[in-house]
């Protein structure tokens, strides 16, 4: 499976028949913004997909247009979908750590794609996981976590989701970098995992062929 970011919590994943999956796509938000916060990663552009994932109705990760494809979409409910590659788990959550109140609905998205079971966190603010909710997620090898605080959890919250559920690869997403300046960097986060392996890559691709130490993956966020 490759897996590419394209920063804040946007993913490709193509499988080796060229199946893919796109979770939380987002345009050009440099003008949207105003000039208030900077958001330097480039609109995604090109990209088709046969099932497209949207955890959450804010513009940095709901550009669904951006899409194309003949893609079965699910945005921003709960429940359980048939999908070509099998049923995705969507387990409702919130955008905060005060029910959602502030800033809304967040949608967990589990499921498998290229022999690995995959969780996307979306905006978690939760200050924890419910039992229940960690119930739903069930056993992940892969794991995409918010870690730049602000509007989602910050690194220590994200770290201890980390120890609870266990996978194998662990790549961050929404924090800061060279692109955005309004979340936190991953520095909390990493530290707060001294046990595991970190990577940083110069790129923003990697693959994922197999699982056999727990690691932390980094890929270079792209920018304009």
């Amino acid at each position: 499976m490759l897996l590419r970011w394209y920063g804040q919590s946007a993913f490709l994943l193509t499988s080796e028949d060229g199946s893919a999956v796109v979770i939380d796509p987002f345009g050009d938000l440099s003008a949207a913004l105003g000039g208030k916060l900077r958001f330097d990663y480039p609109a995604i552009e090109g990209v088709e997909a046969d099932l497209l994932l949207i955890t959450h109705e804010h513009a940095d990760h709901n550009a669904a247009e951006r899409i194309g494809g003949e893609s079965q979409m699910i945005r921003s409910t709960a429940g359980k979908f048939d999908t070509r590659f099998g049923e995705v788990v969507a387990i409702a959550s919130e955008h905060d750590g005060a029910a959602g109140t502030e800033r809304g609905p967040n949608t967990i998205f589990t499921f498998r794609f290229g022999g690995f079971a995959i969780c996307h966190l979306g905006d978690f603010g939760q200050a924890a996981l419910r039992p229940e909710q960690r119930e739903a997620i069930g056993e992940i090898d892969v794991l995409l976590v918010p870690v730049g605080g602000s509007a989602t959890i910050g690194g220590e919250a994200a770290a201890a989701i980390v120890r609870e559920l266990s996978p194998g690869l662990v790549v961050p997403m929404h924090y800061r970098t060279r692109a955005i300046d309004f979340l936190e960097p991953a520095d909390l986060f990493l530290v707060s995992l001294p046990s595991w392996r970190i990577d940083h890559l110069e790129e923003s691709e990697l693959t994922v062929e197999s699982l056999h130490e727990p690691r932390i993956v980094l890929p270079a966020g792209p920018t304009r």
